[in-house]
């Protein structure tokens, strides 16, 4: 150190101290650069903070806008219909309108307030969502694309928003009792659950599930269920909350004998809680869907069919055979259907009174509704009386009672005066059915044959009757030994023994009845009874008697989580849910432009 003095020169005393200024120069300058170094740091700190925190937040937001169009949904099953049409993800949706509140979240653009604030959040989070209704009507789906926007960072998701409903269930009922009009009890005894007070004494025919049966779905009821020796693969879930012996359910076969065997999935000791789903009373919602007269609403008009009507899927792939003599027109217009017309698609008049019937494409994502004959002379559709008479049971124009066959004597859950009305609006169903399309009726579905899926892949059917949904099992009737000692005999008209299969693709709902076999109790064994799909009734349906009828297996279609028939019956209060939702590149800048 002195030799390094000596060469600068530094070493008399105010060398000395020209040293130490130098030092203490070096060493300020030193802690000035690492106290800016740190600042800088901490400052770039805050900002990195701020950007994750905004980040985090426009996903936030942007899940907020799903929510928000859900909730819209559920309080408006039309909020389908609405969505800014100009929007770049509704570009290939059909009829988009502007709903009559506005909704700033259909807003796009740079202007100030073109985005819905997030409640609660002070302005400082946004969304705006598009919605994509092209696949509606195919599978009951809405695609919504929302973006959410928090300080300069935008986020996009793309959310499958699918309404919740029966075909959740391969199994739901609203009444664990069978049809009061069926067993000739009174309606007002028996339209009530169990929690209300209806007993088994009233002679209501509460059913159980029992020995033999396996349910691989979902099942629910609104009511308490009887269950005995049956198996569940899948949830089952109850609105009712009175406990017996402990659980929520019936242990009870269907004569009130406790039985066991109960086997519920998992660790399950009895079915769960749920909220109950309300049935609509009928399904005239779905005759709307023929209007044509009703442009904004109804944007691809179905056919309608006026009394009795068969309808055979195939033999040729996605083509159908219909019979319908009493239909004059298959679209109307006006609440009372004063106006009318018959589109091709539908089938040609002569052709559809025709012996062969008309043969016409599957309806591409549409309905077919079965109407009873109307009265009203005013009425496009409308056929006296004194042509058809009402209650005229022998014959019904499209073949019933088939030949051989005993008609059932009783109109038991109709509005006819027998099972063959020949002014209901029953319809007769089977075939191998290729397409998305559903079947619904004023009265009466009488399922006559099998009907499967072309393409157990891509076709899918509903069957929505307001009457009973029948499993069409025709006897013929004989009477014999003496007049001392008469003898009655009861046999099957169509093939069929304990080995026997019958199967039904498709979603079945009979909003106000049940799902029957027809003539349960007679006949001895008729096989099994395969459903593929789901079902959804107001009452307990009887499927065998003792050594008579079929064994169910009914088995849950998965595809009906995420796919509806089209226009299919909904429940009186929905709940949409959101099926997938995936992030998406961000569909606007935070300035509002397209990104």
């Amino acid at each position: 150190m002195q030799l390094i003095r000596r060469r600068l020169g530094l070493g008399r005393d105010d060398a000395d101290r020209g040293m130490a200024m130098a030092v203490v120069l070096i060493f300020g300058m030193l802690i000035m650069v690492l106290a800016a170094t740190a600042l800088t740091v901490a400052v770039g700190g805050l900002k990195k903070a701020d950007t994750d925190q905004d980040w985090a937040g426009a996903l936030s937001a942007a899940y907020a806008g799903v929510e928000d169009y859900q909730a819209r949904l559920s309080n408006d099953t039309n909020y389908y219909r609405y969505g800014n049409k100009d929007a770049p993800f509704s570009a290939a949706s059909p009829g988009l309108v502007a709903p009559t509140t506005a909704n700033p979240a259909f807003q796009l653009g740079t202007a100030a307030g073109s985005w819905a604030e997030v409640p609660s959040s002070g302005g400082t989070a946004s969304y705006r969502y598009e919605v994509d209704s092209s696949a509606y009507l195919a599978s009951g789906t809405m695609r919504i694309r929302s973006t959410g926007k928090v300080g300069a960072v935008t986020r996009s998701v793309v959310a499958d928003v699918r309404q919740k409903g029966f075909i959740d269930y391969l199994y739901f009922t609203d009444y664990e009792d069978r049809d009061p009009e069926q067993v000739g009890t009174s309606p007002a005894t028996c339209r009530k659950y169990v929690a209300q007070g209806r007993v088994k004494t009233n002679d209501c025919g509460e059913l159980a599930f029992g020995s033999g049966d396996v349910l691989d779905g979902d099942v629910h009821s609104n009511d308490a269920i009887r269950i005995c020796d049956a198996k569940f693969l899948k949830t089952v879930t109850t609105s009712n909350t009175g406990l017996r012996d402990g659980v929520n359910y019936i242990k009870r076969n269907s004569n009130d004998v406790l039985c066991t065997g109960q086997d519920f999935p998992g660790s399950d000791t009895q079915p769960t809680f749920r909220s109950s789903i309300g049935m609509p009373a009928t399904n005239l919602t779905q005759k709307r869907e023929t209007r044509y007269d009703l442009g904004s609403e109804i944007l691809s008009p179905g056919c309608l069919y006026t009394g009795p009507t068969s309808i055979v899927f195939g033999p040729t792939p996605g083509f159908m055979t219909i019979k319908s003599p009493l239909t004059k027109f298959t679209q109307t217009a006006g609440d009372n259907d004063t106006d009318g017309k018959t589109p091709d698609m539908c089938g040609k008049i002569s052709d559809l009174k025709s012996a062969g019937g008309a043969t016409v494409p599957v309806l591409d994502n549409n309905l077919i509704y079965v109407q009873d004959v109307p009265g009203a002379t005013s009425n496009k559709n409308y056929t006296s009386t004194a042509q058809v008479p009402a209650g005229k049971c022998d014959a019904n124009g499209v073949g019933y009672p088939r030949s051989g066959e005993t008609a059932p004597a009783e109109d038991v859950t109709g509005d006819g005066a027998c099972a063959y009305d020949a002014r209901g609006g029953d319809v007769f169903v089977e075939g191998t059915f290729s397409g998305k399309m559903t079947v619904a009726s004023k009265n009466y579905m009488y399922i006559t044959g099998d009907v499967k899926y072309d393409n157990a892949s891509t076709d899918i059917l509903g069957l929505s009757p307001a009457g009973t949904a029948w499993i069409y099992n025709p006897m013929k009737k004989t009477v014999g030994g003496t007049i001392f000692n008469p003898t009655t005999t009861w046999t099957p008209v169509l093939p069929g023994s304990a080995t026997s299969v019958r199967r039904v693709d498709a979603a079945i709902i009979s909003v106000d009845h049940s799902l029957l076999v027809q003539n349960f109790d007679r006949g001895g064994r008729r096989g099994t009874l395969n459903l593929n799909g789901a079902l959804a009734q107001r009452f307990r349906g009887v499927v065998s008697s003792g050594s008579n009828g079929y064994v169910k297996n009914y088995v849950y279609d998965a595809r009906l989580k995420y796919l509806s028939p089209p226009k299919f019956i909904s429940p009186v209060t929905t709940q949409y849910g959101v099926t997938t939702t995936t992030e998406v590149k961000a569909a606007f800048t935070s300035a509002g432009r397209t990104s």
